[in-house]
């Protein structure tokens, strides 16, 4: 296979109402049938009328951002100070939701194609229809990765080929049956296509010749086949988001004992880890715990009132190196205090005349 990646200079500013197939026909009268057309995601939006109106800058121009956030997100996959990394109603997971504020007037905001699959697919049959060449048309966009520095291109839409190359079933030269094997062949060829694109040099489509021999006769599935499943999603949380999700479970389950007996060694792990979070180098026992606590709370002075004691310290008389975890049977106050000792405004100086380093409660 041989791969040529030629740019299409002279589209020039796009604006609302653009007749694209107009523009790219007219800048390249080259193409030939079985030519695959990258088109950045960017000029679609503008020719189709996806752009917002804010402020040129301050306060107001990010509080008018953020709302606009919010009404193209579906779900918040994870927050890092002004950064969200959001999934899309399309499916997409993306920074800010693909909003885009360059190359564009600044008091103006760029959002996704609403439906960049069909957008893909009118493309491809405005072209056909006016000037007789068949293509295969991919809509693409910058994204990140998780696990990776850098930025590439994307397929979010596409018409005229398969998303994906599916090698299930083949064998390799060395007798072996793939099974797993799935590549995502639009997003490389999107990826090839900003090679030519870039950024700042007004060149937003891109031809890459010699891929295909002939576009599929109808438009095919569409990008949206590479959007994974939610049941397959091992990675659909941030890590900071996914442990709240733990802890928040975990306080709401019943607080009580349950039916079946604890496997003692399970139980005893799970108190040395909470011993290693609260006072490593401590050796902890586990005690019943419901008189105890009572009278405890009762009279150590400081004790926050109305507080929940899940780890409580020594009693006013103290028993040496020896801190008592009072859990009884209770497993469920155990991992509800596995999940708290996670977090440190959950952390509590201890109450006065006792020993150990610190006191959980809730």
């Amino acid at each position: 296979m041989r791969l040529e990646i030629l740019p299409v200079p002279g589209i020039g500013h796009v604006t609302e109402g653009d007749d694209l197939t107009a523009l790219i026909g007219a800048a390249a009268p080259w193409l030939r049938d079985g030519d695959v057309l990258v088109v950045t995601s960017k000029i679609v939006s503008k020719a189709e009328g996806r752009l917002v109106d804010v402020p040129a800058d301050g306060p107001d121009r990010q509080a008018a951002r953020d709302e606009v956030l919010a009404a193209e997100t579906v779900r918040v996959v994870a927050a890092r100070g002004a950064t969200r990394i959001v999934q899309t109603r399309h499916g997409f997971v993306m920074a800010a939701a693909g909003i885009d504020a360059s190359n564009v007037d600044k008091t103006r905001l760029v959002l996704l194609p609403e439906d960049p699959d069909a957008s893909a697919r009118a493309l491809r049959a405005g072209l056909r229809e006016r000037y007789g060449v068949d293509v295969a048309v991919i809509v693409s966009d910058t994204m990140g990765r998780p696990w990776r520095n850098g930025l590439t291109d994307v397929a979010l839409g596409v018409a005229g080929m398969d998303a994906i190359r599916d090698h299930r079933g083949e064998v390799d030269p060395y007798g072996n049956e793939l099974t797993l094997t799935q590549m995502a062949v639009v997003d490389e060829l999107a990826g090839a296509g900003e090679l030519i694109k870039g950024k700042c040099d007004q060149m937003p489509v891109a031809v890459v010749r010699g891929y295909l021999t002939a576009p599929l006769p109808a438009d095919g599935e569409g990008a949206r086949v590479l959007v994974r499943d939610a049941s397959m999603d091992l990675f659909s949380l941030g890590t900071a988001e996914a442990r709240a999700a733990g802890f928040a479970a975990a306080a709401t389950l019943p607080d009580h004992p349950g039916s079946a007996v604890p496997d003692p060694a399970v139980v005893g792990r799970a108190i040395a880890a909470v011993a290693d979070v609260i006072a490593p180098g401590t050796v902890f026992t586990q005690v019943a715990d419901d008189d105890v606590r009572a009278a405890l709370v009762a009279t150590v002075p400081g004790w926050p009132a109305g507080a929940r004691a899940l780890v409580l310290c020594s009693p006013p008389t103290p028993v040496g190196p020896v801190q008592l975890v009072r859990f009884g049977a209770d497993v469920q106050r155990l991992r509800t205090a596995l999940a708290a000792a996670e977090v440190p405004s959950q952390l509590l100086p201890p109450p006065a005349a006792t020993t150990a380093a610190a006191t959980l409660a809730l």
